[in-house]
Parts: C-alpha cells; sequence; structure tokens
C-alpha cells in the first residue's frame, strides 16, 4: 500500500506529459503546386487555403485615382497550428473582398477547421469592413491570426 500512492502519481504524471506531447512543427503545409504555374485568382473567387499569391498582387498601397481597386496582402501570420495570411480587395476604403491565402491544413483536423473558419471569417470581414471581427469558437487561433493578417493589409492599404 506504501508503493501504491507514489506508483499512481507517477503515472498520472506521465499521462499528463504525454497529453501535452506535440510532434508537429505546426508549420503550415501548402496544398498544391508551389511553383509560379497556378494562375492569379479571379475576381471574387476564393483560392484554395495554402495556395501561394499571385505575382500581380501588391504588398503596398498603390497610387491609383480615387475609385480603383487595389489588393493588399496582409502579413503571413503563424500561430500553434499553421500560417494565417489574407488577401484584401479595396475600393476606395471600402473592403468589398478578402480571400485566404493561407489557413492551416497540416493536420485533418485544422483543415476541418480551416474548411469551416474560412468562409466565416470572410463574411464578418466584409460585414464588420474593418479587421475588428467576432472570434469564431472552435477556431480561435485561427481567427485571430485571421483578424491580426487582416488588420496588417488595412495598415499596409492606409485604411483606418
Amino acid at each position: 500500500m506504501r508503493r501504491a500512492v507514489p506508483t499512481l502519481v507517477a503515472t498520472l504524471a506521465g499521462l499528463g506529459l504525454l497529453a501535452g506531447f506535440r510532434t508537429s512543427t505546426g508549420q503550415a503545409v501548402a496544398a498544391g503546386p508551389t511553383s509560379a504555374t497556378v494562375p492569379p485568382p479571379t475576381a471574387g473567387a476564393t483560392p484554395p487555403a495554402g495556395a501561394p499569391p499571385s505575382e500581380s498582387s501588391s504588398t503596398a498601397p498603390s497610387t491609383t485615382a480615387a475609385g480603383a481597386r487595389r489588393t493588399v496582402d496582409g502579413s503571413d501570420i503563424t500561430n500553434r497550428y499553421g500560417d494565417v495570411q489574407v488577401r484584401v480587395t479595396l475600393q476606395d476604403s471600402k473592403i468589398i473582398d478578402v480571400q485566404a491565402l493561407a489557413l492551416p491544413n497540416d493536420r485533418e483536423r485544422s483543415a476541418e477547421i480551416s474548411d469551416y473558419a474560412g468562409p466565416r471569417l470572410r463574411q464578418e470581414a466584409l460585414r464588420a469592413q474593418s479587421a475588428n471581427i467576432d472570434l469564431l469558437s472552435g477556431a480561435t487561433y485561427t481567427s485571430e491570426s485571421y483578424q491580426q493578417s487582416l488588420q496588417s493589409a488595412l495598415d499596409k492599404a492606409g485604411v483606418r
């Protein structure tokens, strides 16, 4: 009986360590080709999660005439489940589209969450017309990273 309690405590401590053990690096894995052969997205289309940005995208605000559309890529934000990056399309200071360039997809569960969260976060951004969007329960890390990438794109575009 004297050995039972320490053995039980040691067993529970070992199980706790095993439960917290991570075998993945948490880096997002690109889905699909990684060369520049991927055509740029058409207006209004959302590229698949993990698709590389098109070469025609701008990462800084362009000097265009009033009312012209412009596209700005947000920063690539890394969280414990992978990378998140968005591209925002603006007309003047109005957000007319948001595309997810990268969402976590290296694990099956991460891909499921990204498939669920991506369209909802896009709708939130279009509704809010800012990066002040509601976080999705069950996709907190993805939501926070989406929000940060969107804010960085809006900052680059000079939109308040």
